[in-house]
């Protein structure tokens, strides 16, 4: 910086502060190097006095600035051709700064602005760093769409499709989104994928410990009421440090009883059971059809599993026609007391879209 950009730089603010601070400490204590001008002082009645371009000083860094001051004679250490000549002096920012008075605000240069150190304590600019992953997930990429179950007499239906979609891009086509736990529960898992992996890895975790403990027959069991009610204050745990898992869970499976257990949880913590549940866009699709045939738990309670299993098929089959983030290759369960039976690549079957055709606008219609 030369001395005219430095000049340029100190505006009349700075210009008055600098010239309290050499005005209290009497040139004698603070560390200034001054230099004379080379010309006469400017008119009387300018703004601002600036260094004339043709002055020749010394090479000054970045942490200086130079600026105008009026010194009368006699000096005896500066040389002067006149009573009044004008001065420069190369102040030394850190410096100066340092000796303003104690404030809760950081003002030097490399801290415009932000509470000080001492007094609030260090400023956590962690978050600043570009180069480091963000591992909260606020706003989900890779996502799966609907999970529907339901309840019959002997236990519960449960199916998913293998579909992770990239946003609206039907990127990966034989993701697993059904978890079997302990031979006695499965977990579906709608939203997003990264958080699924998160939960697959912790349920897995647990499964060891649960394996570990049933050393007895008379060892509790965490059987799917527990493990749901355990995977919901999880999520409300997550969702209470703002740093929530992005997916909507159906637990299926048998409660202490031998009953069949069918509940949800959200990204929020939310729980809720039915006969019937459905996430995504299977709510709005599928859960209409399965409430025909299940509306309450005593029709539940009459519901065959051939009958459940096509109900579940025909479900599968509809938000394939109308949801654009399916996929006709899914997984389904069926939970019962002797155990789980899963099957992962499914295929849909007896597929046709005459109905399309008295859709308007399909095809070549135009009215």
């Amino acid at each position: 910086m030369t001395g005219e950009e430095g000049l340029r730089a100190c505006d009349l603010t700075l210009a008055g502060l600098l010239h309290l601070l050499l005005r209290s400490s009497h040139h004698s204590s603070s560390k200034l190097t001054i230099f004379a001008a080379q010309q006469a002082p400017p008119a009387p009645g300018s703004r601002r006095q600036r260094h004339p371009r043709d002055a020749k000083l010394s090479t000054a860094t970045p942490s200086y600035i130079y600026i105008p001051t009026t010194i009368t004679k006699p000096s005896a250490t500066l040389p002067s051709t006149d009573d009044t000549d004008t001065h420069y002096r190369e102040l030394d920012l850190p410096s100066f700064f340092n000796q303003i008075p104690s404030i809760t605000m950081d003002h030097r240069p490399q801290a415009w602005g932000r509470p000080r150190d001492d007094v609030y304590g260090a400023y956590n600019a962690s978050y600043m760093n570009p180069n480091g992953p963000n591992q909260a997930t606020q706003a989900p990429i890779v996502t799966g769409t609907s999970v529907i179950a339901i309840k019959f007499k002997e236990g519960v239906v449960i199916a998913a499709d293998n579909l992770a979609s990239y946003g609206s891009l039907a990127r990966f086509t034989d993701v697993k989104r059904l978890r079997k736990f302990a031979d006695s529960t499965v977990v579906g898992f709608g939203g997003d994928v990264s958080d699924m992996q998160f939960l697959d890895r912790h349920l897995q975790s647990l499964d060891i410990e649960e394996s570990y403990d049933l050393s007895t027959d008379q060892a509790p069991r965490l059987n799917a009421a527990n493990l749901h009610k355990y995977l919901s204050k999880l999520m409300y745990k997550r969702r209470s440090d703002f740093d929530p898992l992005w997916n909507h869970l159906l637990v299926a499976g048998l409660d202490d009883a031998g009953k069949p257990f069918l509940a949800a949880a959200d990204l929020l913590g939310t729980t809720f059971t039915s006969p019937s549940l459905a996430t995504g866009f299977g709510s709005a699709l599928a859960q209409p059809i399965m409430r025909r045939y299940v509306p309450d738990d005593e029709a539940a309670a009459n519901l065959t599993k051939e009958k459940a299993i096509e109900v579940i098929k025909e479900c599968m089959k509809v938000l394939f026609y109308r949801d654009a983030r399916s996929l006709d290759s899914y997984s389904i369960a069926v939970v019962t007391k002797d155990g789980v039976d899963l099957k992962e690549n499914e295929k849909l079957e007896k597929q046709s879209w005459k109905f399309a055709e008295r859709i308007r606008g399909y095809g070549t219609q135009v009215v």
